[in-house]
């Protein structure tokens, strides 16, 4: 795992996909607050300041920043442009991971971060000007691929860089978790780049963060050696002060705690820890981009209006010859849980980060094999019909609910009869 710089040659390669006009134009908006959507910061002198003041990121204020040296962080550009948004929701069905992204606006002359370390997997694409950068390996062991970010770095901790270059407009640059990194303009040009993130606590370690509690959890209830006391002298002769005793029952100790450890590998829920991680990732998830034929033949294509006094257009005609599809296969996730049964699905998710809360509905266990068989028969359509609900009425009642969610798309626009 090592940086990785691609000279693209060509300035307009990332044409379309965000730029200082859009920049401007989401500031225009009157959506943009400081703190929650933008950053204003320097480095200077081996210090990174902060400026944000408070409320809405108003043009003139913002832009008088910039004049006077500050960089400009955009978090979240996805909820300000639909190309980003499409971008990342490209890349987040690829990575099988949340793909997130910045956009850092940069006078010329000047730095607006300290060097540093990040939890993630970056890809720095340059998309105007032009930016110096320097990307150290990790420092130890202990930093290489970190489950945090670090903290602000000085010079002096740093060592030579393993790559150092200058991005120009259509360049990319990759570097892994844990490379430290720092960008600085050039005195004779701006930079605007954007940088997309993926893998953010999305590792072994953290997958076992989710599997040993439920794993020890079912140990506890159905295996009474774990339930047995600890030795009355435990105490005597284990511990960090014991650590060098020789002590045959310092050893019968831990080779009690060794073969408990691995018999808890019986009693690991891997699959169930795995429906909650992807729980995790579909709240996680940006809402899915539709195309024109996919807006038609979906609820937010349905015809329903306002009219002649009154509302027309609106009831929702399944039949059980009515053909219908998953939006996409990504989209819905189904778990058993404690409380029931639950649907998790990403159609009604906002373009910002963690702004809704999950988004579920909770099924009757009987209509399980109908969403297995959704999922199996992706990306071809089946008829209601044939979904396996004991009844017609069932079998139409749940497809409704999924096309009103926009979980479920129809092969041919619904008519109205």
């Amino acid at each position: 795992r090592a940086p990785l710089l691609v000279r693209r040659g060509d300035p307009g390669y990332y044409a379309g996909l965000f730029s200082t006009a859009d920049f401007d134009a989401a500031l225009r908006r009157g959506e943009v607050h400081f703190g929650t959507h933008l950053d204003v910061t320097s480095y200077a002198e081996g210090v990174r300041e902060t400026h944000n003041p408070s409320g809405r990121a108003l043009p003139a204020v913002v832009w008088d920043f910039y004049q006077n040296g500050c960089s400009l962080r955009l978090l979240c550009p996805q909820a300000f442009s639909a190309t980003v948004w499409h971008f990342l929701s490209i890349l987040q069905e690829q990575f099988g991971s949340m793909a997130g992204a910045n956009t850092y606006l940069t006078p010329p002359g000047t730095q607006g971060f300290a060097p540093h370390y990040d939890d993630i997997e970056a890809f720095v694409l340059q998309l105007e000007g032009k930016k110096h950068w320097r990307v150290y390996s990790p420092r130890t062991d202990a930093e290489v691929l970190p489950q945090f970010s670090s903290a602000n770095l000085t010079q002096a901790e740093l060592g030579k860089p393993v790559l150092e270059t200058v991005l120009e407009a259509g360049d990319l640059l990759y570097f892994p978790r844990g490379f430290i990194h720092q960008g600085d303009c050039l005195p004779d040009a701006h930079s605007l780049h954007i940088t997309v993130s993926s893998y953010q606590r999305n590792s072994w370690g953290d997958f076992l963060e989710k599997l040993l509690p439920a794993a020890l959890q079912m140990a506890l209830e159905e295996d009474v050696e774990f339930r047995r006391g600890l030795p009355m002298d435990y105490l005597q002769y284990m511990g960090v002060a014991n650590s060098d005793t020789v002590d045959a029952r310092r050893t019968a100790f831990v080779e009690k705690v060794q073969s408990l450890i691995k018999k808890l590998v019986d009693y690991a829920p891997i699959d169930a820890a795995v429906d909650q991680r992807a729980k995790s990732f579909l709240h996680d998830c940006l809402p899915p981009v539709l195309t024109q034929s996919e807006k038609v033949q979906s609820v937010y294509g349905f015809p329903a209006r306002w009219q002649d006094g009154g509302p027309c257009n609106v009831d929702i005609l399944i039949t059980k010859d009515t053909e219908v599809r998953l939006l996409r296969h990504g989209v819905v996730r189904l778990c058993n849980e404690e409380s029931g049964v639950m649907l998790y699905y990403t159609t009604e998710n906002s373009r910002v980060y963690h702004k809704e809360e999950p988004k579920f509905l909770e099924l009757d266990p009987e209509y399980t094999d109908s969403i297995e068989f959704l999922l199996s028969s992706y990306p071809n359509h089946v008829s209601v019909d044939n979904l396996p609900c004991e009844t017609l009425e069932e079998k139409i009642s749940l497809a409704t609910l999924l096309f009103e969610k926009g979980i479920l798309i129809t092969k041919k626009p619904l008519a109205q009869v």
